[in-house]
C-alpha cells in the first residue's frame, strides 16, 4: 500500500537557523540549539525526527493495544539520540506502559514498539530526490 503524505514547507525566517515550517494547516518553527549557532527558537531538525519517532510508537502501541482489547490505560515514549560521522544516529527509546499487562503482552507490545512506520523508515534506506525548481 502506497502511503502519500501532504506536502511539507520550509522557509528560512528571522535569525541565522530559525524556520518556519508548514505541514497543511499546522505551523511549527525548527531552529538549532544556541551552542550550534542557532537562537533555540524551535527543536532541532534531528529533534523533530525524534518526535516523530516517538509519535509513532506511542500511536503504533496504543493501537495495538486497542486491536487486542489489552488493560493499557497510557503509553509514554522518550527518546534520546546521538549522531556523529562515524556510526551515524544512534537513537535510545524508553517505553512506559500504564496498564495490567502481564510480561508476555508487556513483551509483545515492546516487539510491536519497533514496527512503527516511522521507525521501519529509520531502519531501512529511504530514496531522497532533490532538485532545483
Amino acid at each position: 500500500m502506497t502511503k502519500v503524505y501532504r506536502e511539507v514547507e520550509a522557509s528560512v525566517g528571522d535569525g541565522k537557523f530559525k524556520t518556519n515550517v508548514a505541514v497543511g494547516p499546522h505551523r511549527l518553527v525548527a531552529d538549532e540549539l544556541t551552542e550550534d549557532g542557532g537562537a533555540d527558537a524551535g527543536p532541532a531538525p534531528h529533534e523533530l525526527l525524534l518526535a516523530a519517532l516517538v509519535a509513532c510508537t506511542s500511536m503504533t502501541i496504543r493501537l495495538y493495544a486497542e486491536r487486542k482489547a489489552l488493560p493499557l490505560r497510557a503509553v509514554n515514549v522518550k527518546a534520546r539520540g546521538t549522531r556523529d560521522d562515524a556510526t551515524g544516529l544512534t537513537v535510545e527509546l524508553d517505553v512506559t506502559l500504564d496498564g495490567d499487562l502481564d510480561a508476555a503482552q508487556r513483551e509483545r507490545v515492546l516487539q510491536i514498539a519497533g514496527k512503527c512506520p516511522v521507525h521501519r523508515t529509520l531502519t531501512r534506506s529511504a530514496t531522497i530526490s532533490t532538485r532545483l525548481v
